[in-house]
């Protein structure tokens, strides 16, 4: 019998190099406001830590208008010259209403301690917005005002901003590359007679954002975040004053659930702290707060309910 040869195998193709994908500089993405180039960081990183308990109440009277009712107790810091931490028990009551359109929002709150602010936001065109926030006191010189126009266009974002005390300030953000986005800002205070000028770069992917800013005044901010999942994400950020020579550094993660968000950090002066939001049930959300800063000594926990949307 025969024997089979079996034929030689067909050589397989070279397989086609990729081609690096053209960009087409005439229609890049527009960048985010310049003042929240960290801004991803910011939200790992730095939540809204309390200390005590907190109580908040939202009733919605139609779809556009609510209000708002919100309890805090738990100590305050008092300023000191020792090293120690002198807390003092506090509580209070706040009311707030709440006027939400596609093109206008309204917010206005007053606390029992006197205190009054409010923040508008309003859509004057397409691409111009509006907002403006104040506060008034009865502490002399903390009541303050500001009004922002941020400007949209295509592949860049200006902003022009004016606050009492002669505070003028504009910034301008430039989308370089899809990815990468360029921008500066300069600021004039009159009541103190300073002024500065800064610069900040942000590059930014599906599964990273990196950024970084420096200032005339002496500070210079970097931070970074990596998605490592769909439901994981690790932040880090440092903060250098080339001024004073103090420098920041801390590392957190923020991992989010089906029902929870958890957020924790530490940085470089030995300060740890978590942030745990849980959502019990439609329109009631559970609240712990700790922050443990060992070199100070000082050791705040918090807890608290949401209710409402």
């Amino acid at each position: 019998m025969a024997t089979h040869i079996p034929s030689p195998a067909a050589p397989s193709p070279a397989a086609e190099p990729v081609k690096p994908e053209k960009v087409d500089y005439m229609d890049l993405p527009c960048p985010i406001p310049y003042e929240e180039i960290h801004r991803e960081a910011m939200m790992s990183l730095k939540p809204e830590h309390f200390e005590g308990m907190r109580f908040d109440f939202t009733k919605g009277l139609n779809q556009k208008f609510s209000l708002s009712h919100s309890i805090v107790m738990g100590p305050t810091e008092v300023p000191s010259q020792s090293a120690e931490t002198i807390k003092i028990p506090t509580a209070n009551y706040e009311f707030g209403a709440n006027f939400i359109d596609p093109k206008l929002m309204l917010f206005g709150r007053i606390l029992t301690d006197g205190r009054l602010s409010a923040r508008v936001k309003c859509d004057l065109s397409e691409n111009l917005t509006m907002k403006a926030n104040a506060q008034l006191t009865n502490e002399p010189h903390m009541s303050h005002g500001m009004f922002n126009f941020d400007y949209k266009g295509s592949d860049y974002r200006t902003q022009l901003q004016l606050g009492n005390g002669g505070l003028i300030g504009a910034s301008y953000i430039q989308s370089v590359t899809p990815h990468l986005s360029l921008g500066g800002e300069v600021f004039w205070a009159g009541q103190h007679r300073k002024s500065g000028l800064g610069y900040a770069a942000r590059y930014n992917t599906d599964k990273m954002v990196a950024s970084g800013q420096i200032a005339s005044t002496g500070m210079v901010v970097l931070g970074y975040v990596q998605k490592v999942s769909e439901k994981v994400s690790l932040a880090t950020d440092m903060m250098y004053n080339y001024m004073s020579r103090d420098v920041t550094a801390s590392f957190g993660y923020d991992y989010i659930l089906r029902q929870c968000r958890l957020r924790g950090k530490i940085d470089s002066n030995g300060c740890t702290s978590a942030f745990l939001e849980e959502r019990l049930n439609m329109g009631l959300n559970f609240i712990l707060s700790a922050e443990i800063d060992h070199k100070k000594k000082d050791y705040k926990f918090g807890f608290g309910l949401t209710v409402g949307e």
